[in-house]
Formats: C-alpha cells, structure tokens, sequence
C-alpha cells in the first residue's frame, strides 16, 4: 500500500542531523507495515526488526546500562547478523512493551548516529509518563490511518488519487461522480489498512465489517493497559458516546452516565492521548496561532477512523449505505468526521473550529483550517451559499480571513463576492496540506 507517510520517511532517512524517529499513532493505523517496506524499499542493507512485545526474553538487554554500542553488540548476537550504520534500519516494533527501550534511543543518537533507528508502538503516551523520556534527542512523526488519496491508490486508481491530490478545480461530470461513489464507500469501509486489504481481496462490506469489529474488540481491550488511570466501564461509555456524537459539542455529564465529571474526564483525555479520539477545541480566528485562544472547555471531538466511528455508533449500514447524498448518511455525521480524520491526517494535527454563544443567536463553524499563515474557517455543508450564515457571520467579524472553504457535494466553484469557495469532499486532504 503506498502511503505518504514515506515520503516524510525519506525527508527523515536523508536528514544530515538526523535522530533516532519515533512513529506515534493508534493502533492498527499501519505503522510497523510503513516502516518494514520503507525499510525494504530504501535502503541497501537490511531492516532488522526488534519486536519487544513478541520476543519479552529480549528486555533484558535495556534492563542494565544504555550503552548503545553494548546494545548493538548484543543484538547482533541474538539476530545472527551484523548490523551496518550507514546501510541498514534498525527497527524497535512495539516499543512501549519495554519502556526503558524508549530512553535507550537518546544513546544511538548520542553514540552511533550515522545509524538509521525507527521506534514505533501503541499507548507510547502511557509508556512516556514512566520513563525518562530523550527530549531532544528524538525525532516524533505522527500517524493516521489511510486517507482518502491512499485508499484511492490501494484500490489500483492512482489516476484518481493524483487528480485529488493537484490544485483543485471542476471535474468532468463522470468524474465527479466516480469520486463521490469512491468516497460514499470510504465511508463506511474507513483508512485502516487491514479493512482497506480485506476490501480489496473480498470486495464485501460485510467482511470489513467483522475486521472492524475485531479491531474495536481490540481497543476495548486495551483498556486494561489503562489502569490505574482510568475506569474500563467508563471509558467504554465515552468510547461509545463520541462515535454517536461525533462533531457535537461535549459535555460531560452527557458522556457517560452514573460516572462524575472527573471519572469522565479522564477517560476523555486518556483516549485523547492514545489517539483513539482527536480533541477539536473551540478557537478565535483573530490570529495565529489558533493554540493561544483555543479553549478547555468549549470542544468537540471525532473518532481516529470513519469506519470504527460507523461500527461502535451501531449506524444500520443497510439504511445509511443506500442514501446516495453524502451529507444525509448519519445526519451530516459522517461528512464531518471524514473531513476531520482527512485534515488530521494531511498535517493539521491540532484541530479547532469556531463557537460563539449570544443572548439572541448561536454561531458556530465546523472548523478552522491553518494554511499559508493564514486561517481559513471551513463549513461541511450541503445547502448553498445563503445557508451558510454562521459562516458569513464569521467573514464578516472577522476581516483578516479572506475566504472560508464550503465541503459538500457540489462541483468545484467559487464566489469571490462571498468569499467563498466550494469544494467538493473528495479534496479535503489536499485543501488541508500546509
């Protein structure tokens, strides 16, 4: 599966004060695949590949000093081979199995560091709060399941794929309507490369279902991982609560019933940190940067994937599959959420949007997009132009943001008189790369 994630691979690989990487994400988002083929593909030596969760009698090598030279030696030894700086990719698969492993890497930048070392696993937020973490000493890339130009060229449609990833413009009629039928069915199967595979080798929605099933089954039981931290049967309820209500304001009393807030609270934040749901905190969009007014209290949030999110909100699929207008499938929900999970996944790692609450009137707008310096307020719409009133209401008080992006059905356009372009969903990823 081509990702993009290598291209920032290569960037990393050819850096000439390059550190040891480490690959953050949620699980099954496709990290230990995108490193081993990057590896394979990329360099003249060999990918040695050190999986701390599946050989525990290896820990002991972190267990005494973090001599990095020692380490080598020794594992060298354990592999059966030598391991070349310069020409091979040491690997550290599921890191957080071993967290001492995690400081150990600030000594092969320190002592070998024309070794090229990748460190990739799950929950590594928990693994960080234990350990002496190499701040400095590390370089940290995030990753996030297949966006909708990657599915794209999963599916063998690479044609497509570059179309949606070049400057936007209006598509043929058969065209666009090619996309949105590709996109109707990114929907419901999601960016997590084993649903993806199982698409693409069975070519029935029911047999992603079940992976996703098994995927979700597999986060919930990572919530033992959790403990001491934070309730299981809350965090099931919040899990639950934020794939239902996906691009809703939260409160949490409404997240999880018969739990106080803090209980709740924390089961928020501990899935936040596990990258299982993106926080999208309320922002002014007076000026850069977005961080400096965004608020604690006032946020929205989606899940990590459109597909899981399908899965655990318990959607009909029968029902919600056979409505042929995007922006119908789940009240608007899904469109949301995929415009979302595309912008996080393009760059934009820190989501906000914009909420304003008066005595006569409400207004709020589905997020703020940060591009070129500038901020750009985004609406998932499918009304036209004079629907859009927090939008306009937005442009108008605030003078600085000189248009606003409109994702719905409808071919590309623009209304230069409102500041507004149009764009179809298909191109959220690309709008979104700064």
């Amino acid at each position: 599966m081509k990702r993009s994630i290598t291209k920032r691979l290569l960037s990393w690989k050819n850096q000439e004060n390059r550190k040891p990487l480490i690959i953050r994400g949620a699980r099954q988002v496709g990290k230990s695949y995108s490193v081993i083929d990057f590896g394979k593909n990329h360099f003249e030596g060999t990918v040695h590949i050190i999986d701390l969760e599946q050989h525990p009698d290896w820990h002991h090598i972190f267990k005494t000093n973090l001599d990095a030279l020692r380490i080598v030696s020794e594992l060298e030894i354990l592999l059966n081979t030598r391991i070349s700086a310069g020409k091979d990719l040491l690997f550290f698969d599921e890191i957080q199995a071993f967290p001492r492993a995690v400081t150990a890497l600030r000594y092969f930048y320190e002592q070998i560091p024309d070794l090229h070392v990748i460190a990739a696993g799950s929950l590594l937020e928990f693994t960080m709060k234990n350990i002496s973490f190499p701040v400095g000493r590390v370089q940290i890339l995030n990753m996030f399941p297949m966006s909708f130009p990657e599915y794209l060229y999963a599916l063998d449609k690479s044609k497509a794929a570059e179309l949606i990833s070049e400057a936007p413009k209006k598509q043929p009629e058969a065209i666009h309507a090619m996309l949105l039928n590709e996109l109707h069915r990114y929907l419901f199967i999601g960016g997590m490369p084993e649903c993806v595979q199982t698409f693409i080798n069975t070519g029935k929605l029911h047999d992603v279902f079940d992976v996703q099933g098994s995927i979700v089954n597999t986060y919930r039981q990572d919530f033992s991982k959790y403990a001491p931290y934070s309730d299981k049967r809350c965090l099931n309820a919040v899990l639950t609560s934020i794939a239902t209500n996906a691009g809703q304001q939260i409160k949490y009393s409404r997240l999880a019933e018969g739990f106080s807030n803090p209980t709740i609270k924390k089961a928020f934040d501990l899935l936040c940190l596990a990258q299982v749901i993106h926080k999208i905190r309320s922002a002014s969009p007076a000026g850069l940067p977005l961080e400096a007014t965004a608020s604690e209290r006032k946020f929205k949030a989606i899940m990590v994937d459109i597909g899981l999110m399908r899965y655990i909100s318990g959607m009909p699929a029968n029902l919600e599959y056979s409505k042929s207008h995007l922006l119908s499938i789940f009240q608007g929900a899904l469109a949301e959420q995929f415009v979302g999970q595309e912008f996080a996944a393009a760059g934009q790692t820190d989501l906000y949007y914009w909420s304003r609450e008066a005595k006569s009137s409400t207004a709020e707008v589905d997020y703020l997009l940060t591009k070129d310096n500038r901020i750009i307020p985004v609406e998932v719409k499918s009304g036209p132009s004079g629907r859009l009133k927090s939008l306009h209401r937005l442009l108008q008080t605030y003078p600085d943001c000189k248009e606003g992006y409109v994702f719905s059905n409808t071919h590309y356009s623009k209304l230069p008189e409102q500041k507004l372009i149009f764009l179809p969903l298909y191109f959220a990823y690309t709008m979104a790369l700064k």
